[in-house]
């Protein structure tokens, strides 16, 4: 019989999935459940067939250079894999997949639940409530800003973006502007109800809130900075559940703390799991531990996503979510 494919995983999986993975493949679990060090991701590169990092995984160029590889897949468990160097596995010789398409609406979801968070002080009324606070209802508690009609701007337009706009728009009669390098067709464009704005700055001028949904490039990296906030509308509200690095942090909490944004609701970071205390201090900032996908159908699908590339491979097949 021929030996199974030794697989690990960076981090635990759940259950059910773990269990499935087991059927096909001798795994290898993170069972600390612990971010794994460089040295102990090069142990894995050297031992196993297949190795399934997370987003939160460095994976670069020192990380990868590890004579003579065991590991002949990285099979992502996330649709992000900027924190892969793709040059460096392809020069080992080392195929890298993703999980696209399974967390689309999750993601947009969560991204709709930001905006209503901080438009009508979710946050901050749930604080205040627990801490004895409140000393009942009068007409100037709380006063929040009204999210149905307003101007939602998109920066990028991908799967998670269009799924945003048909809730906002088709939910809560948004008026929806994007901008994308890759602009959708008109017809597309009609078919969603948007707008197609032809430049950042006009999307930025013209959004009550600006929802980033792009990933992180040498050109997108801290792309929203000072500059941009300043052109933002006075009052307007950042969402970012794509990537933290696409935000100037320092800059938010500037823009934040002088009163340009009204609020913003994040729930990525530049380094996670480190979150900038200038931004923790802020009562005006809904802040989420990178909850994106974080149901149980996401995750469940996610990997299985991760098993399908695994499976498709490891018999000589082109995994389907390829992307070195």
């Amino acid at each position: 019989m021929k030996p199974r494919a030794r697989i690990v995983l960076s981090r635990r999986w759940p259950k059910r999935i773990e269990a499935i993975l087991e059927q096909d493949y001798e795994v290898w679990p993170n069972t600390g459940d612990h971010p794994m060090s460089a040295a102990a991701i090069r142990q894995a590169l050297r031992r196993a067939d297949g190795f399934c990092p997370t987003v939160t995984d460095q994976l670069d160029s020192n990380v990868l250079r590890v004579p003579s590889p065991r590991t002949r897949i990285l099979a992502n468990f996330g649709v992000g894999f900027e924190h892969i160097d793709l040059d460096a596995a392809r020069r080992s010789g080392i195929v890298v997949t993703n999980t696209p398409d399974v967390l689309t609406d999750c993601t947009a979801d969560l991204a709709m639940a930001l905006i209503l968070a901080t438009a009508r002080g979710v946050v901050g009324g749930d604080r205040m409530l627990r801490a004895g606070d409140w000393s009942g209802w009068r007409p100037t508690h709380i006063p929040g800003v009204r999210v149905s009609g307003k101007s939602l701007g998109l920066v990028g337009f991908g799967r998670i973006g269009r799924a945003l706009a048909k809730r906002a728009g088709a939910g809560f009669g948004m008026r929806v502007r994007v901008f994308d390098p890759q602009p959708p067709a008109d017809e597309v464009a009609r078919e969603l109800g948007v707008e197609v704005c032809a430049g950042l700055d006009d999307l930025l001028e013209t959004s009550d809130f600006v929802s980033l949904h792009c990933p992180v490039t040498p050109k997108t990296e801290g792309m929203i900075g000072e500059p941009q906030f300043k052109r933002m509308r006075p009052g307007a509200i950042l969402i970012n559940t794509a990537r933290g690095a696409l935000v100037d942090e320092h800059a938010l909490a500037g823009a934040l703390r002088s009163g340009r944004l009204a609020a913003a609701g994040l729930d990525v970071y530049a380094r996670e799991p480190e979150v900038p205390s200038e931004l923790t201090e802020i009562g005006r900032v809904v802040l989420l531990p990178h909850l994106g996908s974080a149901t149980r159908e996401t995750r469940e699908a996610m990997g299985m996503r991760v098993k399908e590339n695994l499976d498709r491979f490891f018999a000589g097949e082109e995994p389907p979510d390829r992307v070195a």
